[in-house]
């Protein structure tokens, strides 16, 4: 019998889903309310497990196919917390747009269900189901909104090319199987690192891998999917794609290249500084020319992609634990900016313009400040956490000799501040064009008040998170 503790989250996950599957059969539309407690209780009892059961020591399970370590604990709590507060931003917009269904709850906590795989993986076959069940969750989610075109066509394009991405990747890991002889990511570690590998086949297979990989991250030149999703999907699944996903895309980059891949850091280490660059170049320099905050936002994710890359190629503890501290930032900073998006929005009108930010000090400086603390932190002015964030992973890129990329990604952030700048300059300088009251729930305004802030607090005393993520990292190391 494996040792089920590691795995006692996703046991109750899954169990809590299949109930709250059937009881939401019982529930009619005006009584949806129910179903939001019963998935915000779940995703609750899910961090509390997770917490009461995370431990120092690396453990292994399941014929070692799962992994339990610090790294894990502190990944999945963050997948809990950004699903749970996205939940409380987009309760009113979904019941404005009629997709305040169970679906819409069901499907969330599928995706929940497939991050935690992803992230406790330690085998090329996990790795692939968690990352699937994913998938499939966010698909179908895209598409909730039936009698829209835009975000039919949306989850369409998300779905071929994903399909495609998943192609490369299991083709990828099926020539990394073939040159090592194992799905195991630490057989395959040791297979490599004795030199048994077939070289040929090991190359070809980690070309087809980072592909994949970068597809997963939405680095150029794999990036054409987010615009149009971001842009299409409804704005509450826009937000759940841009935060917690990308917490599994980390686990999951970091399983495979610093886990299974980290004696070929060398080769792979220069395949992520070409996608650094471009994503950073392309991702700043395009997102100047939309008039939509939402796709300005995809181009933006686009370069904040290419940042994390910059503490992975770094191949160190020093650099994992910088981008681990990165990604964590940044799905905070994306919760705050597309949840300003759902708390201007209201029925029959999308928030989702540059023009509609225009005069909104007047209207409210609070949200107004909030917003200003959310794209100071994304454009990593000080003091914001942005800062830091940008600041620790151009430092783990310094320290390994990449000069050159810093220079790039430093002038690269500075064209990317215009765009950020911008909206402050819309929100404190221009007239309004919409006198609406902004109407939003009690809890979502207050939610988003603290993430605002927690932008400006993190930013002044970052040490004890980035402290818990070098931490984190460390025990996953020593692990393999």
């Amino acid at each position: 019998m494996p040792e089920l503790t590691p795995a006692l989250p996703e046991i109750f996950l899954l169990c809590a889903l299949s109930l709250i599957l059937i009881l939401d059969l019982l529930v009619d539309d005006p009584k949806r309310f129910i179903t939001f407690m019963l998935t915000q209780a779940a995703l609750a009892v899910c961090a509390i497990v997770t917490i009461s059961t995370a431990s120092s020591t690396v453990v292994h399970t399941f014929s070692n196919m799962y992994v339990s370590d610090m790294m894990t604990s502190v990944l999945k709590v963050g997948v809990y917390l950004s699903v749970m507060t996205l939940l409380i931003y987009s309760r009113r917009y979904i019941q404005s747009r009629g997709l305040c269904k169970g679906e819409f709850y069901t499907l969330s906590l599928f995706a929940v269900l497939g991050m935690m795989v992803m992230i406790s993986a330690n085998s090329f076959l996990t790795l692939y189901l968690g990352l699937e069940l994913m998938s499939l969750g966010l698909y179908a989610m895209v598409a909730l909104q039936r009698d829209s075109s835009v975000a039919t066509e949306a989850a369409m394009k998300y779905f071929v090319l994903g399909a495609l991405a998943s192609g490369l990747l299991l083709y990828g890991m099926s020539m990394l199987y073939g040159a090592t002889g194992s799905l195991d990511i630490g057989k395959v570690f040791i297979a490599i690192k004795s030199g048994q590998a077939n070289q040929n086949v090991l190359v070809f297979g980690l070309v087809f891998v980072v592909a994949g990989l970068g597809f997963k991250l939405g680095v150029v030149p794999f990036h054409m999917w987010i615009p149009d999703v971001y842009h299409g999907a409804p704005t509450a699944v826009t937000l759940f794609i841009g935060s917690a996903p990308k917490l599994a895309a980390f686990a999951f980059v970091f399983r495979i290249l610093a886990g299974g891949l980290q004696p070929l850091v060398h080769d792979w280490s220069q395949m992520l500084a070409i996608l650094a660059v471009l994503s950073m170049a392309i991702g700043n320099i395009t997102a100047i020319a939309q008039a939509n905050l939402k796709r300005m936002l995809a181009y933006s994710t686009i370069s904040h992609m290419g940042f994390l890359l910059l503490g992975i190629l770094s191949g160190t503890v020093n650099g994992y634990s910088s981008a681990m501290f990165y990604v964590l930032v940044y799905a905070l900073m994306t919760l705050g900016g597309f949840g300003m998006i759902m708390l201007l929005s209201r029925e029959g009108f999308e928030a989702d313009k540059l023009e509609d930010f225009r005069g909104l000090n007047t209207r409210s400086p609070w949200s107004a400040f909030i917003m200003l603390l959310l794209m100071f932190s994304m454009a990593g002015i000080p003091p914001t956490v942005g800062f830091y964030a940008k600041f620790s992973v151009l430092q783990a890129a310094l320290n390994t000799g990449h000069m050159g990329l810093v220079i790039a990604a430093v002038m690269f952030s500075l064209i990317g501040a215009f765009y950020y700048l911008r909206i402050v300059k819309l929100m404190y300088f221009d007239a309004p064009v919409d006198d609406a009251p902004i109407s939003g729930t009690s809890d979502a305004r207050v939610l988003l008040g603290v993430n605002g802030l927690a932008m400006l607090i993190l930013g002044i005393l970052p040490q004890s998170l980035m402290a818990l993520c070098e931490l984190s990292i460390q025990s996953s190391v020593a692990g393999f």
